[in-house]
């Protein structure tokens, strides 16, 4: 039994909850596939990353003071995890019940927080070591809290961990291209515009269409390779789980798929999206994973669209 008990628990969940199921958009379809108690923590790590993202993301101006406030939220963090809530905000209290229940990594944490600070003083990116450095902040590291509460049967499911999450950021840049250049932030490498003898302002102008479709299917191979070398994670995971991953997988394949159909769609028209439709599918098929044998499809019905 969790130590940490009562109704505060029961509403700081729901708290959690509401909160992904308004904000995560892609990841709540899988997050709510988990069986509990495991669904409702991660609804807790999911609530924790939004808190943070929000710290970085919000009116006000002053770098200092956001930073002094990362490093606040980070010692709450801290104290929430060793079952000492500062207060009675209830993710603090659904964050502190999670660390009950599940081994969440402290340094994966912190590493979020860091990927946070990367982006509020407007890290710059040359290589794809760099990007790749962000990358594991601020996705396999997630990854890395997630197999905790999911389980898994062989250490190496950690490395593929981290592979996995560096393919659904390298998607996520490549889909929110336009909106970050138009906040001030660029995630692909320098490099890499340099060898195509662009910038990222004619990316974003789509100024040499033949060109930039050659830069932005260079990124996509890139991505699918990291969904290659993690392709046998969903086997290592406890199988009650497996369709939560499945189904976010699915999401992401699909996004990154058509960017590979239409790279500039990341430049021209709306934000990159699946039909509502599309996810229902993928969320049907996932259910009836859950119901029948746990295990994913084939290869070949993760990647249709």
């Amino acid at each position: 039994m969790s130590a940490i008990e009562g109704p505060t628990v029961s509403e700081a969940s729901r708290y959690c909850r509401r909160i992904t199921r308004r904000r995560a958009r892609n990841f709540y379809y899988g997050l709510k596939l988990a069986p509990e108690p495991q669904r409702s923590a991660l609804f807790s790590i999911y609530a924790w990353m939004r808190r943070a993202d929000d710290l970085v993301d919000g009116a006000d101006d002053d770098t200092s003071r956001r930073l002094r406030n990362i490093e606040a939220f980070r010692c709450a963090t801290d104290a929430a995890l060793a079952g000492q809530i500062v207060d009675d905000d209830p993710l603090w209290v659904a964050l502190a019940d999670t660390a009950t229940g599940f081994n969440v990594h402290r340094e994966a944490l912190y590493a979020m927080l860091d990927g946070q600070i990367d982006d509020l003083i407007g890290r710059q990116y040359q290589t794809f070591d760099h990007v790749r450095e962000y990358c594991y902040r601020v996705a396999s590291a997630v990854g890395l809290i997630c197999i905790e509460i999911w389980g898994y049967r062989d250490p190496v499911a950690r490395g593929l961990a981290v592979d996995r999450g560096i393919a659904f950021q390298l998607t996520n840049i490549l889909r929110d291209y336009k909106e970050d250049y138009d906040s001030g932030r660029v995630y692909l490498p320098a490099e890499d515009f340099a060898r195509h003898d662009l910038t990222p302002s004619q990316v974003r102008q789509w100024s040499d269409p033949s060109r930039c479709r050659q830069f932005i299917l260079e990124q996509v191979e890139r991505a699918k390779s990291f969904y290659v070398r993690s392709a046998s994670l969903e086997g290592l995971i406890t199988p009650s789980c497996r369709p939560a991953l499945w189904a976010m997988t699915s999401i992401y394949r699909s996004l990154l798929r058509k960017v590979q159909r239409a790279p500039q769609r990341i430049i021209v028209g709306r934000r990159l999206r699946l039909s509502p439709l599309r996810k229902g599918a993928i969320a049907l098929r996932a259910r009836c994973l859950a119901i029948h044998n746990n295990s994913p499809p084939p290869e070949s019905c993760v990647t249709k669209t």
